[in-house]
C-alpha cells in the first residue's frame, strides 16, 4: 500500500480488509472509508496544508467537498487524539492580525477560494472550548442591558426560550449597544449606537434613537465573514483590544474591511455570538447536536448544560469506617476537602523514574513541570492571553507559565467570567524543602504538577476549578 508523497490521502486502500470493523462506527466513516464511497474515484481531490500551535504542519489530500468538521475528524484519527467535540479548524490572516473559527459545516475549499494573493492565510487545527458554549448557558452570553425581546414576548424567558427565539425564523431578539466604528478610508474611530436586527446591522445617526429615519445600514452578513482581531490595538489603531470586523468574500484587501471595536469582552462576545446565530441559525444547533444524535434526552431545544462523566461522578466520600459512605452534608464535605488538602500538603510526593522506581521530587529539581502540556516556558502575559482567547473564554481554561517580572516564580493564567486572570505561584522554602503556593503558604505543594492536579479537583482560592488546559499540540 503506497501512500502519495505529497500528502496523506483520506481514501484508504479498499483491498486491505479492516480487522476491527466494530470500531468503524464514526458518523464520518463515509468520508474516511473508500469502501463506502463507490464513486469516490470521480470526486475531485485537492491538497490542503494545516498547521498546529507549535507551527508544525501536515499536508492532506482531501475531496473538494470536505467540511471543516471532517478535516478535524481526520486529524483526530490520524494523531490518535481524544475527540471531545471541541476541535476546530481556524482561519488566520497573518498580515492583518485577524482570525475566525470556521464553522463545522463550511466547505474548506470554499473558504480557501476567498483568500487573496497578497494576504498570508493559514489553516490551524486547535481546540475551541467556547465554540458551542452559548447553547449550554445562553444567559451568560446575552446580558440584560444588551438584549430586547419583541413586545409580545414574556420578559422572563426560560433557558431554552432564548435559544428558541434566536433560532426561530419569525422572531429575533434585538441586540443593541455602543461600538467604536472605523470610518471608511480614515484612521479615526467613532463611537456609535448600534442595533442588530434580522435584516442586518444598523447604527443610529442621532444618539440612541431607534426611529427608522435615524437608522443607517452598516452591514449584512450573507456575503461576508466575521473575524476577531488577534492583535488588539497594534495593527488597526483601535481604541480598545476587543475588535472584530466583517470581510466581504473575495475582497481586495484591508480597504474593504468593516471594522468595529467593543468596550469589553462581554460586549464583543455578545455581538459576535448573536451575529453567528443570525447568519447560520438552526445550522449551528445541528452542528452542536451532531455528536449526540441518537442519545436519549436530546430532543430539539431540550438543552441542559453538558457535564463530563468524571464531573458527574465526583462525590464526597468517607472511608474512615468499616463501610464507605457518601457525605451529603455540604459543611462536612467542605471540612473533609480542607483536611484532604492539608494531608496532600504533608504527603511526600513520589514519582516513577524511567526504570519504574519511585524517586523523591527533591532529586528531580524544578524541571518536572516542563514536560506537561499545560506548561509554557518563557511566554509573555500577552501571549498567554492570546492562547487562552484562541482556546475559548470558557470558565476553567488555563495554562502555567514562567513569570517575567520574577524569574523564580510562576504564573497561573485562568479564564473566568469572560476575563483572563493571572495568579502568581510563589516558591517557599521550609526546613530545607521547596514548596509552591497560591495562597501565601496556607496550602503548599512539592511541585507544579501536584498544584495543578489539586486545583483541578478543588476551587480553593481560585474563582473556579482548572478544567481545560491550553496546549501546543503537534501534528
Amino acid at each position: 500500500n503506497r501512500r502519495k508523497k505529497k500528502g496523506d490521502s483520506i481514501l484508504e486502500n479498499p483491498s486491505i480488509p479492516n480487522p476491527f470493523p466494530e470500531l468503524c462506527c464514526s458518523p464520518f466513516a463515509s468520508v474516511l472509508s473508500a469502501s463506502l464511497l463507490p464513486k469516490a474515484t470521480s470526486r475531485k481531490k485537492q491538497v490542503i496544508k494545516v498547521y498546529s500551535e507549535d507551527d508544525t504542519s501536515r499536508a492532506l489530500e482531501v475531496p473538494s467537498d470536505i467540511t471543516a468538521r471532517d478535516v478535524c475528524q481526520l486529524l483526530i484519527l490520524k494523531n490518535h487524539y481524544v475527540d471531545d467535540h471541541s476541535w476546530t479548524l481556524f482561519e488566520q490572516l497573518t498580515h492583518t492580525g485577524l482570525g475566525r473559527a470556521i464553522e463545522d459545516h463550511e466547505l474548506v475549499m470554499e473558504v480557501q477560494s476567498n483568500w487573496v494573493m497578497e494576504e498570508e492565510t493559514k489553516l490551524y487545527f486547535r481546540k475551541n472550548y467556547a465554540k458551542y458554549e452559548f447553547f449550554k448557558n445562553p444567559l451568560s452570553f446575552f446580558p440584560d442591558h444588551m438584549i430586547s425581546f419583541p413586545s409580545e414576548t414574556n420578559a422572563a424567558l426560560s433557558h431554552s426560550g432564548i435559544l428558541q427565539m434566536f433560532l426561530s425564523s419569525s422572531t429575533y431578539p434585538e441586540i443593541h449597544g455602543y461600538l467604536h466604528a472605523k470610518e471608511q478610508g480614515k484612521k479615526s474611530w467613532k463611537k456609535l449606537y448600534f442595533l442588530l436586527r434580522r435584516s442586518g446591522l444598523y447604527f443610529s445617526t442621532k444618539g440612541t434613537s431607534k426611529e427608522p429615519r435615524h437608522l443607517q445600514f452598516f452591514c449584512e452578513f450573507s456575503n461576508s465573514d466575521m473575524y476577531m482581531s488577534l492583535t488588539g490595538k497594534k495593527i488597526s489603531g483601535a481604541p480598545t483590544n476587543y475588535g472584530f470586523c466583517f470581510k466581504p468574500n473575495k475582497s481586495g484587501g484591508t480597504r474593504d474591511l468593516k471594522q468595529l471595536c467593543a468596550d469589553d469582552e462581554q460586549s464583543r462576545t455578545c455581538w459576535m455570538t448573536a451575529i453567528r446565530l443570525l447568519k447560520y441559525g438552526m445550522q449551528l444547533y445541528q452542528n452542536y447536536m451532531q455528536p449526540y444524535q441518537g442519545r436519549s434526552g436530546c430532543s430539539p431545544l431540550n438543552i441542559t448544560p453538558m457535564r463530563s462523566i468524571s464531573e458527574n461522578s465526583l462525590v464526597a466520600m468517607d472511608f474512615s469506617g468499616h463501610r464507605s459512605r457518601i457525605i451529603e452534608n455540604p459543611t462536612e464535605a467542605l471540612s473533609v476537602a480542607v483536611e484532604e488538602g492539608l494531608a496532600w500538603r504533608r504527603r511526600g510526593c513520589l514519582r516513577l523514574n524511567s526504570h519504574g522506581s519511585p524517586i523523591a521530587m527533591s532529586n528531580m529539581g524544578m524541571s518536572i513541570h516542563r514536560s506537561q502540556s499545560w506548561f509554557h516556558h518563557k511566554i509573555s502575559r500577552d501571549e498567554a492571553q492570546r492562547l487562552i482567547l484562541q482556546h475559548g473564554l470558557v470558565d476553567g481554561v488555563f495554562l502555567v507559565r514562567d513569570s517575567q517580572s520574577n524569574p523564580k516564580t510562576f504564573v497561573l493564567s485562568l479564564s473566568h467570567g469572560l476575563k483572563i486572570k493571572h495568579f502568581q505561584i510563589v516558591p517557599l522554602e521550609d526546613d530545607g524543602k521547596l514548596f509552591y503556593t497560591l495562597d501565601d503558604g496556607h496550602t503548599r505543594f512539592t511541585d507544579l504538577i501536584q498544584l495543578v492536579e489539586f486545583y483541578q479537583l478543588n476551587k480553593g482560592v481560585l474563582p473556579c476549578k482548572l478544567k481545560h488546559y491550553c496546549a501546543r499540540i503537534p501534528l
